[in-house]
Order: C-alpha cells, then structure tokens, then sequence
C-alpha cells in the first residue's frame, strides 16, 4: 500500500453513522468545550509571562497577531468537521486530503498539543492552588509543587530545588475520572465551569478598569533588547506565538464531532462562537491587566490575582484563584478529552493498538485510552516544567493548523462534489493567509523548540515505519475481504 493512501470522504461519513460514541451534545455544549478549552492556562497564567519577557504592552498587538490566524484556521476547521463529522478533528481531516503518512504525523503531532497542553494547564493549575492553599494558612512543601530541576519558593523566601509538581498531577487523575464516567456528564460539568471563569474574567475587566493607569502601557511597545524576541517588532512576534497556547482549544471542538447531536450544524457553531468570545474577553482582560501592573512585574505564576492585588480590592483576589482554578480544570478536561478521541480514531484505523479504540460498555468512552493518557500525562505535569511544555504545545498545534488549512484546499480540488454544510469563504486565499500566518508563528519560536519537535516527529517516524504502517495495511485487507465489522468492540465491564 502507498504511503498516500487515503480514507475517502464517503468512508469517512458512513463512519459517522455508525453506532460508537454517545451522541450527546448540542450548540451550547459544543461552545461551551471550545470556550472551556481556550480560555484557561493562556489567559491565567502565559499573560504575564508573555508580557514580561516579550511583548510589554505590545501583548495586545501579539493576541491580535494569534486571534487572526486562528480565526483564518478556525474557518477551515469549521468546513472540515462539517464535511467529515467524525471524531479525529486535523488526523481524519490529513488521511482524508493527504493520506496515511500525513495523517499519522498529524495525530503524532497532536500529541504536543493535546496531552501536553493538559500537562501544561495542569502545572499552571498547581500554581494557583498553592497560592490559594498559602493564603488558606496551609503550607504544601515547596519541593513537591514544582517540577524536578527546578526551584520553588519555601516559607521563609529560600529557593528550594523542585522534586515532583504533586498537585498538577493529581488534578489529572481526577479530571481522567471524569471523563471516563462519560461524556455527556463532562459536558455539563464544563459548561458549568466555563459560565462561571467567564463571569469573573468579565468582573475583573469591570473592576479594574478604575485602576488603569496610562504610565504602565507606554512605551506602547518597548524597544528590543538587542535579542530577537524580546521587545519591539520580533518581542511582538515571539508573545504571538506564545500566546497562541491561549487560543489553542478551539480546535478541540472537531474531536467531539462524533458525540455531536447534529455536527453538520452544530460544529462550525461551536468552533467559530468560542473562537470570538475568547478573543475579545483575551483583549480586555490585557488591556486591563497591564494598565494596573508594570509589565516587568508579571514574570509570575498567578498574574491576574497580582493585578487584583495591585488595585487594594483584596477581596476579590481569592474568587480570582478559585475561578482560576475551576477554569483551568475545564480546559484540563476538554484538552483530555481531545487526545483521547483522537487516539480512538488512529486505533480504528489500525494505526494504534485496539486498546485505544474499546469503549466501555455502560459509559461509552473509551475507557483504557483515556487511564492510559491520563497516567502519562500526570507523569508530564509532576516532572516537565511550564515554560517548556507551553512551546512544544505552541509548535505542535501551529503544525496540525497548517495541515488543516492545506487540506481545505486539497479537498476542494479532489472532492468538488461533496456536500460541504459550511464552506469556508475565500478560498484558497483565506487557507493560504491562514497556513502563513501559522509558520510565521513557527518561526519565531526558539531554535530549541525546534529540535524537539523534529526529535519527537523522528521518533513517530520510526513507529510508523516499524508497526502502525504494516498494522494498518493489515486491518485495510482484512476489511476489504469483508471479515471485520467497522463497529468498536467494548471491553471490560
């Protein structure tokens, strides 16, 4: 079989209406997931750092920079899962348009952005846990709230080195508990969530806008310091691909395309909705958090509890963590859910272990993949640190958009003819800025990043070339003769 092998479009729809997954959700649920995605570690916890080492006030310009290529990627998204509403979101759409070795980069890639990015909302949820627990009068050993090789702050200001971040990995635990009890109860306990983090972002611009002082947002863009990246012109670039991690989520919409009610309506809904609502509630929130703090003051964990604080209104700082900390647990929970549908995907189409595809026979999800991610990434959250996991996050997510906006137009030459409930506009102009925009982005992280992505995308190669290739031609001739019904098989009980 040819490396190009693709899944047809036909294929792919009679899939989705195929018993397999609950379908449970609607409008509201769909928005909710992309909201409860995006608005989380980005906007709590990168905001200050983004603007400290990077951008200053500039930050504005930078999510303005990110906002637009998602919103370019978001439009090829929103065609793509109404087209082929199955769960996979960028892995279905490449074996679609690209075929079988894309299609296995891309799901290897979403790794980064999926697992990881639950690593990296989970260490950023231990930050403000700590910090609630603090004011509580309760004192965690600093040791076991940061990550091995780096240092945590003790009780009496003394750096201590960092053993094991327990708390980001046990709010990983439970939130994989969830998920395996089902999906329509996580469903409803994020848009609980969300409704909430959304309230209190909303009273944080109201109450601090009283507090914006002029001074601290100018210079506007402060002069680079002679390294690209931080300040000026290339500061702005680099906090853009920082912050990107902020508005990555809602792509996570897509993987729930299969437990959608009516996905060819509901999906471009529920991607292009949350999209808007986060980018203007990211801006205001900015605009706002650096016009109470000098952006040189937010190289910290819990930036907009610092900016509570600077305004005296003491109060309202610990519903500030608590927001933060129910927030970012949603963004946890859809971010979990996202890989383990992906993974669920590549192993119905061979290309992972059956293990990954078996769905519980009274919960309906798939019950071992999710235990089996969740344990890995409690691993990742108590070991990597913040910084870290972010970039990865960042390029493995700007990789899987350019693919995404790619297959817009492939599809479009190579399937004229299929029904396309929403259709992006501009075409192929819109994919194209959009595919741009995203490696421009690229560019502007480290060398280091980098390397690691083409270490990680070596190791999937040779994965690829060693199992899941043979093991997915193998399961093509199997179906083809006819011996294999295309339903997943529950396990357990």
């Amino acid at each position: 079989m040819s490396l190009s092998t693709t899944r047809s479009i036909a294929d792919l729809q009679d899939e989705a209406r195929r018993p397999g997954l609950r379908r449970a959700l609607g409008p509201l649920n769909l928005t909710a997931l992309g909201i409860g995605s995006v608005i989380g570690t980005g906007i709590f916890v990168f905001t200050g750092t983004a603007a400290s080492q990077n951008a200053g006030p500039a930050l504005v310009l930078s999510m303005i920079v990110a906002a637009t290529a998602c919103a370019l990627a978001g439009l090829c998204y929103a065609e793509l899962a109404s087209m082929i509403p199955v769960a996979g979101s960028a892995y279905t759409y490449a074996y679609a348009s690209s075929g079988e070795l894309v299609a296995w980069i891309i799901g290897w890639d979403l790794i980064l952005e999926y697992a990881l990015s639950c690593s990296t909302i989970a260490v950023g949820w231990s930050g403000y846990f700590v910090s609630l627990m603090h004011d509580l009068g309760v004192r965690i050993p600093p040791a076991f709230t940061a990550a091995y090789g780096t240092m945590a702050v003790a009780a009496d200001g003394t750096m201590v080195p960092g053993v094991f971040n327990l708390p980001a990995s046990l709010i990983v635990l439970l939130v994989a508990a969830l998920l395996v009890i089902g999906i329509k109860q996580s469903a409803d306990a994020n848009t609980a969530l969300v409704v909430l983090k959304v309230a209190v972002l909303i009273a944080f611009v109201a109450l601090g806008a009283a507090y914006v002082r002029r001074e601290h947002l100018t210079p506007f863009i402060p002069p680079n310091t002679g390294e690209f990246g931080h300040f000026g012109v290339s500061g702005i670039m680099r906090g853009a691909a920082v912050m990107f991690f902020a508005y990555i989520g809602f792509d996570a919409v897509s993987t729930a395309a299969q437990e959608a009610r009516n996905p060819q309506r509901d999906m471009p809904i529920g991607i292009l909705a949350s999209l808007a609502i986060c980018t203007v509630l990211y801006i205001a929130v900015a605009l706002v958090l650096l016009g109470i703090v000098p952006y040189q003051k937010l190289n910290v964990a819990d930036p907009l509890a610092v900016g509570i604080d600077a305004t005296g209104l003491t109060w309202f700082s610990p519903v500030v963590k608590v927001s933060a900390l129910f927030g970012l647990f949603s963004t946890m929970l859809v971010q979990l859910l996202g890989q383990t549908r992906i993974f669920y995907s590549m192993s119905r189409d061979g290309l992972l272990p059956r293990l990954f595809g078996a769905l519980h026979p009274r919960f309906r999800t798939p019950w071992l993949s999710t235990m089996l991610t969740g344990g890995v990434v409690t691993v990742a959250a108590g070991l990597l640190p913040i910084g870290l996991l972010g970039q990865l996050v960042s390029i493995g997510s700007l990789l899987a958009f350019v693919l995404v906006c790619i297959g817009v137009i492939v599809l479009r030459r190579t399937a004229p003819d299929v029904v396309r409930p929403f259709r992006c506009p501009g075409v192929p102009w819109v994919p194209i800025l959009g595919a741009l925009a995203c490696v421009a982005q690229m560019v502007s992280l480290p060398l280091k990043t980098w390397a690691r992505l083409v270490v990680w995308m070596a190791l999937g190669f040779v994965i690829y070339l060693l199992y899941s290739r043979g093991r997915a031609r193998r399961r093509r001739e199997v179906l083809e003769g006819g011996a294999l019904a295309e339903t997943a098989v529950p396990i357990g009980g």
